[in-house]
């Protein structure tokens, strides 16, 4: 028998269609569809979402699983259900796993491994160039036959110049974006924050935001010689935002993305030497913060991503010079970014949602972040003002290398549905 699932009497933002309004959403067969007639309401699972808001399920198109190689950070299965509390239904996977996913037995791995464990939508992606060693392209074209969705060498950045023009130019022939992490390596050895007053009076070694700001710019060329999509991933820098800004006026293709962490902390926050306050790029200071949030606001950065990055209780318990860059981010992302943008009045919720659902799915082209009739039911039911307190031993991930921990957020996921099955409740003992 036909299942039919009627979301009622909730707020239903859909910036896709320009739908704001309380209203139904109704789910048959995992597809969302037009209102049923009066006798199939009559056997309808109603989900009552009153005082809350109803939008197409969020899409991080930035997040590590660890998966295959380092499982005891996180897997599909835990990173999955962390993407799902955190109302996220569709996210894309990055290549730097153990061994690198630069082949199609790698992909094909990993895509197995979503079939049997995810909870939510899995996008691969595919190593720039073979071993991440920025030396050998990787093969795009039979990595795009095995699925991937845009190719990175996320947390490298190829150093040299001519590998890149060949990769832009060979993508294009599989329509495949790349994806960079721009970081001049050269400028940024042994460095562990944002260079600046403090990292002066902490003793740290500085990491200048000029070295991002360098591959931008050199990325904005290349972009603009070839006419191939560079998305620029973790825009932390004033003048990386600026760089792009103007790129965008010029008609060059290229997007960029801001994430929670940069627009809520700054590198002030290092200076309990708190290792999770340590990711790459690092938190900058509040002139850079400010222009990040001012790049979400007028597009200069089209969309925000997590850049979600687990790593084990005890590699993150050390000196921060030792310990590695990266934090998790999926379950606190809606709430970080409501405190920002929506609670102090920058944006309207319509807009905010934008940059978490149907923007960041048309940059690699995926059929996501939508309430069409026809796509898949995947939804998001979240309490904008409620308030909670973030306790690392209620994350669905199996890291809590997070810098929200302890603090009091505002905006809380109550739901989540993928093709119409509940994957998320916020609910005493719900388990998926």
């Amino acid at each position: 028998m036909s299942k039919l699932i009627w979301i009622k009497n909730g707020r239903v933002i859909d910036p896709a269609n320009k739908r704001d309004g309380v209203g139904d959403v109704f789910i048959r067969d995992g597809k969302v569809c037009a209102q049923p007639d009066a006798e199939a309401l009559k056997r309808a699972e109603v989900i009552d979402a009153k005082d809350l808001i109803v939008a197409p399920g969020l899409v991080d198109i930035h997040v590590h699983l660890r998966e295959p190689g380092q499982t005891h950070k996180e897997d599909i299965r835990s990173g999955s259900r962390a993407a799902a509390a955190g109302g996220f239904t569709s996210i894309v996977c990055m290549p730097n796993t153990t061994p690198p996913a630069d082949n199609p037995g790698t992909i094909r791995r990993i895509m197995d491994s979503c079939e049997r464990n995810a909870v939510v939508n899995i996008y691969p992606t595919g190593c720039l160039t073979i071993g991440m060693k920025g030396e050998q392209l990787a093969p795009f074209g039979s990595l795009h036959a095995e699925g991937i969705v845009a190719v990175t060498d996320d947390g490298l950045c190829v150093q040299n110049n001519e590998i890149m023009r060949r990769a832009l130019e060979y993508a294009q022939h599989f329509n495949l974006p790349i994806m960079d992490h721009c970081q001049d390596m050269s400028m940024t050895r042994g460095s562990v924050m944002n260079e600046g007053y403090w990292s002066l009076r902490l003793g740290l070694k500085g990491w200048p935001s000029a070295a991002e700001d360098l591959i931008i710019a050199r990325n904005v060329v290349l972009s603009q010689h070839t006419g191939a999509h560079i998305h620029m991933q973790h825009v932390s820098s004033a003048y990386g935002v600026d760089i792009l800004r103007r790129a965008k006026q010029r008609g060059v293709r290229v997007t960029g993305e801001a994430m929670p962490h940069h627009v809520y902390f700054t590198d002030e926050a290092c200076k309990t030497y708190n290792t999770n306050f340590k990711m790459n790029p690092p938190l900058r200071s509040e002139r850079d913060r400010d222009a990040v949030i001012e790049g979400v606001l007028d597009g200069s950065l089209d969309i925000i991503a997590t850049d979600h990055a687990p790593h084990a209780p005890d590699e993150k318990d050390c000196e921060f010079d030792t310990a590695p860059f990266g934090i998790i981010g999926m379950e606190t992302a809606l709430a970080s970014c409501l405190e920002v943008f929506v609670h102090r009045k920058l944006c309207d919720l319509p807009f905010l949602i934008s940059r978490l659902t149907h923007r960041p799915a048309e940059i690699l082209g995926l059929p996501k972040g939508t309430l069409s009739e026809g796509v898949d039911g995947d939804v998001v039911i979240f309490d904008p003002n409620e308030s909670w307190t973030v306790d690392p031993l209620h994350f669905r991930s199996k890291s809590s290398n997070c810098p929200w921990n302890g603090e009091t957020l505002r905006g809380r996921v109550k739901r989540t549905l993928v093709a119409g099955e509940t994957v998320w409740l916020d609910a005493p003992g719900f388990t998926i």
